[in-house]
């Protein structure tokens, strides 16, 4: 299942090499959600896996952003110990900026005929 959230690039880590065929590149997101007057603060670690990795390369620190991820939970054992840990698989980073403009109206000087 697909999920969007926007908020401002916090952190943007390097790129792991976790296997000889497996690499990651982690990103914090910050966001802010108001409930009745009171501000609540949120950092999610995402994470970009394979060929994804580069596409944090066109995004800096403080940029406005929409991420569209996965929710992706795993189970793990070892030594007779079970664990289950969740990542946040980001697939797709826009820039807000850029999907504020495309929504944005067409000033009427600017509109075809056929508008």
């Amino acid at each position: 299942m697909s999920h969007t959230i926007e908020g401002k690039l916090l952190v943007k880590y390097d790129t792991q090499a976790v296997s000889d065929r497996f690499r990651k590149r982690e990103f914090v997101l910050y966001t802010e959600e108001n409930n009745n007057g009171t501000i609540y603060e949120n950092t999610p670690k995402f994470q970009l896996t394979q060929d994804r990795c580069d596409i944090l390369d066109n995004f800096n620190q403080g940029d406005n952003i929409k991420i569209n991820f996965n929710v992706r939970g795993n189970k793990w054992e070892k030594d007779g110990t079970t664990s289950y840990f969740t990542n946040l698989d980001a697939w797709k980073i826009e820039a807000m900026d850029s999907v504020q403009n495309h929504d944005s109206p067409v000033p009427e000087d600017e509109k075809m005929p056929w508008d």
